[in-house]
């Protein structure tokens, strides 16, 4: 007689907050997972944007166990190579050589969120611009700046003085900042909204606007940085912000978050201000810097954009697709009608994992190393996925 299942013992140990699990994996290797049955399935889900490496990429398992074989956590009462050195990257890749700079190491893109909005208060300002559509984290702070109601309502009152503005107009934006403003929050691409990619020249408006009232200019790149658009980040290369939060697939499946102060605005924040007993830990910044290096050495930018292309056309061939939106490897496809659910269920039924943002629309954010093999794979099945007619 067999013993209760994984997804037993889940719902009988776990809050229901995400609802029943859609399976139970217990392996992975490259952009490919296993279940607890031995069925294989290509992953192009990502952990939400978060395996940029895959799974088990040796890159990342040999920093982890190295790492945490010289030095596991020590917390913020010291320093270590790792969280300076990596601080130190994203401030070279982020800025101008000429500029300054700060990081705050969170754990999650939430966290790095949170700290970003104590930081903008620091200003002496309180009020926030923020677009409609957006999605910001779970936490209180990160909620308030969260624009679905669903969300929101049930935790109210939250952290106020937000005003809302229609994601992707300009004048709507320039309505809404006033000299009391401390910043305007955007993400460059919105992601949970069903990867929403604004009109060209937007950020530089944003830009513009925010200089004109002394406000900051936060750019969430939780979801969208660190090379899943085929750039290391999705913000316009002329425009400078002052705040970028990271995640996501900065740590390749490793917690970490990262609030980034450029300029004056990485002083913002001091001694007491803030904390994290785990931000910065020895071990998640190994992994992020195994992530950064094995981008650049495996050209992984580059193949995010060919990929990127190949799965495109791929999903657009199908004629339920309406549009296809995003860059590199974070795309949406736009079906004809509100099935995305049950697509996903077809997927997985078939061996491909998939993600829908809402009735109509699918998210696709694969490891960065997806192979051509893979995708071609996943194009000979796609027209049948998303055609819910019965198959003989």
């Amino acid at each position: 007689m067999t013993g209760p299942t994984v997804q037993d013992r889940y719902a009988g140990a776990l809050m229901n907050t995400f609802g029943p699990p859609r399976l139970t994996l217990v392996r992975g290797e490259g952009a490919r997972v296993w279940d607890d049955a031995g069925r294989e399935y290509l992953d192009l889900f990502g952990g939400i944007a978060v395996n940029a490496l895959g799974h088990a990429h040796p890159a990342l398992v040999d920093a982890v166990t190295s790492q945490l074989r010289t030095l596991g956590h020590v917390s913020n009462f010291f320093a270590t190579e790792p969280q300076v050195a990596l601080a130190q990257r994203l401030l070279d890749l982020l800025r101008p050589a000429d500029a300054g700079g700060r990081v705050f190491f969170a754990n999650s893109g939430a966290e790095a969120n949170e700290a970003a909005l104590k930081l903008t208060r620091r200003t002496g300002r309180t009020h926030v611009v923020a677009a409609e559509g957006s999605f910001h984290g779970r936490t209180m702070g990160a909620l308030a700046l969260t624009h679905k109601p669903a969300l929101r309502e049930p935790f109210e009152p939250l952290p106020g003085d937000v005003t809302w503005v229609p994601y992707g107009d300009p004048d709507a934006l320039s309505a809404a900042v006033t000299d009391r403003t401390a910043a305007v929050v955007l993400e460059p691409i919105q992601g949970e909204a069903g990867v929403v990619v604004p009109p060209p020249g937007y950020l530089s408006a944003a830009r513009t606007i925010a200089t004109q009232h002394g406000a900051l200019l936060w750019l969430d790149e939780v979801q969208t940085g660190v090379g899943r658009t085929g750039e290391w980040f999705a913000h316009e290369s002329s425009v400078q912000p002052d705040v970028v939060t990271l995640a996501k697939g900065l740590g390749g499946g490793i917690p970490i978050g990262a609030c980034v102060g450029l300029g004056d605005a990485g002083s913002l924040l001091g001694p007491g201000d803030h904390g994290s007993t785990f931000g910065g830990n020895p071990v998640a910044t190994a992994a992020a810097l195994a992530v950064i290096d094995t981008i650049e050495k495996e050209s992984l930018l580059l193949a995010a954009r060919e990929r990127g292309a190949q799965l495109t056309a791929a999903l657009s061939a199908a004629g339920q697709v309406v549009d296809v939106t995003g860059r590199g490897l974070l795309l949406a496809a736009r079906l004809a009608d509100a099935t995305a659910p049950q697509v996903v269920t077809r997927a997985q039924e078939r061996g491909f994992l998939l993600n829908n943002t809402g009735p109509d629309r699918l998210r696709f954010a694969p490891p960065l190393t997806v192979t051509e093999r893979d995708l071609a794979r996943f194009a000979d099945a796609w027209s049948d996925l998303a055609t819910l007619e019965e198959q003989p």
